[in-house]
């Protein structure tokens, strides 16, 4: 395999999705192989889960992980999607361990990110850029001046009116819970949105996860003083980000 070419990974709440990446062009080189989450999400279960799809492409080279939480140096910092397990687990020597390949894990949102930035609907744009993934939770990504700022856990924010944790209260998950009809959603997710401006004023919110590809079908607008746009690379950003995160892996 060429040193261009990494296997990106995206660890989501209900599954594990993996993808051989040309990390020059940011184009996925394979279709995405999908394996359901674990149902007990522990670091064993799931490293196992992306042993298997490393074992579906024969792939030998380096890993790049998003993960659902804080990462530091390669270290799950904060659990609070999956099983608590995972607390202070050093996911790239774990990966290492399991599959012999290289690895770099970094923060799921922040993964998305870093592909819309580069290839995708935050590209060229020197400002402040915020990318939001909505789905099973909310992840949260910050950029200016195109250098990420890492583990902006803003799914977690407390809001006005009592509500203490946001995406328990404005998340996909959350519409399910609450059966809430799409206005009903739509709403929440404007009062969330409208509390970020507010804290931040960015230049550009990027919507990624489940909910960009609604964005355009649907005409939604939030009507917010801040741009909103689509995420381009849609559901395939998390794969894509990760595995430019473990560019610096390759052999010059």
């Amino acid at each position: 395999m060429k040193s261009n070419f990494v296997l990106g990974i995206d660890i989501g709440g209900s599954g594990i999705k993996g993808a051989i990446v040309n990390v020059k062009t940011g184009e996925m080189t394979t279709k995405k192989h999908r394996i359901l989450t674990p149902e007990q999400s522990t670091p064993e279960a799931v490293v196992d889960t992306i042993r298997q799809i490393a074992t579906k492409f024969d792939w030998e080279g380096a890993i790049g992980v998003g993960f659902p939480g804080v990462m530091q140096h390669g270290v799950v910092k904060t659990a609070a999607n999956v099983d608590n397990g995972w607390l202070d687990v050093d996911l790239e020597k774990l990966l290492e361990k399991h599959t012999g390949s290289k690895s770099v894990a970094i923060n799921d949102a922040d993964a998305a990110g870093m592909a819309e930035m580069k290839y995708g609907a935050g590209r060229k744009n020197k400002g402040v850029v915020i990318m939001l993934t909505v789905g099973t939770g909310i992840g949260c990504a910050l950029f200016t001046q195109g250098k990420l700022v890492p583990n902006c856990e803003w799914g977690h924010f407390c809001l006005s009116g009592g509500i203490d944790d946001a995406e328990k209260w404005a998340s996909d998950a959350a519409r399910k819970n609450f059966n809430l009809s799409w206005e009903e959603w739509m709403q929440r997710l404007k009062k969330y949105i409208n509390y970020i401006e507010d804290m931040f004023w960015p230049d550009l919110i990027i919507i990624g996860g489940g909910l960009a590809k609604k964005l355009e079908k649907k005409g939604i607008s939030f009507d917010t003083r801040t741009k909103i746009v689509p995420a381009q690379l849609l559901n395939e950003a998390g794969i894509i980000g990760a595995a430019v995160a473990a560019k610096k892996l390759l052999k010059k």
